[in-house]
């Protein structure tokens, strides 16, 4: 019998397991949960994880979702960003929710899309994942073939790429290589908690500029 999970109250920073989850159950579970909520889920070997983030986890989504933004439209790169889109693969069994993920090489082919199935369509080109209380599911990223993976934990960013099957981490973005990131994104947060946003932005958009006059 299909839990009634809307009545769950899951605190911010909490997670239920719930296991033995068939496929039709997890999907029936994400219709009855509807996309307009703040928790996060993930589904792999038939063991659901939903999550509620914290405040701070939002916060640096957010942030470093802006960054990677103001990075992408300086290199006139044509990207679309999909937020915490459920992506789903019924022949792999496999379901996560990023904390937001971008189409980039593969954004034309996604273009005007309401829905996803990736049976058929591309995996995003890079996912972000914050873990403040939750963890990130590299295998199920993996199995998707998401070919680029951020994970920002305890104030550092990790940079990994899909390699064989199994992600390696790497010191610049494939999408980024002349921009020294996992020193510099870690850096703008912080400085954010000091200035305010706007001119952290701004001085973050001016870096950018600089960094690329010496390309």
């Amino acid at each position: 019998m299909l839990l009634e999970l809307k009545h769950f109250q899951i605190p911010p920073g909490e997670r239920i397991l719930l296991k033995e989850v068939t496929w039709d159950e997890f999907e029936q579970i994400l219709e009855e949960l509807g996309e307009h909520r703040a928790s996060k889920i993930a589904y792999h070997d038939h063991i659901l994880e939903i999550m509620t983030p914290l405040p701070e986890h939002e916060r640096n989504k957010e942030i470093i979702s802006d960054l990677i933004k103001i990075l992408l439209e300086a290199l006139d790169i044509e990207f679309d960003t999909l937020g915490s889109t459920a992506f789903k693969n019924e022949l792999m069994q496999q379901g996560i929710e990023p904390d937001n993920c971008f189409y980039i090489e593969n954004e034309a082919r996604i273009r005007g899309k309401e829905r996803l199935d990736l049976t058929v369509d591309p995996p995003p080109d890079l996912a972000l994942e914050i873990d403040v209380t939750s963890r990130t599911h590299r295998e199920i990223y993996a199995l998707l073939g998401v070919p680029e993976l951020w994970r920002f934990e305890k104030g550092e960013l990790q940079i990994s790429v899909l390699e064989n099957g199994n992600y390696k981490e790497v010191e610049y973005s494939p999408h980024f290589p002349h921009f020294p990131l996992k020193k510099n994104v870690p850096y703008y947060l912080q400085k954010i908690k000091k200035i305010g946003r706007n001119k952290t932005i701004k001085e973050f958009k001016q870096w950018v500029n600089e960094q690329l006059k010496n390309l």
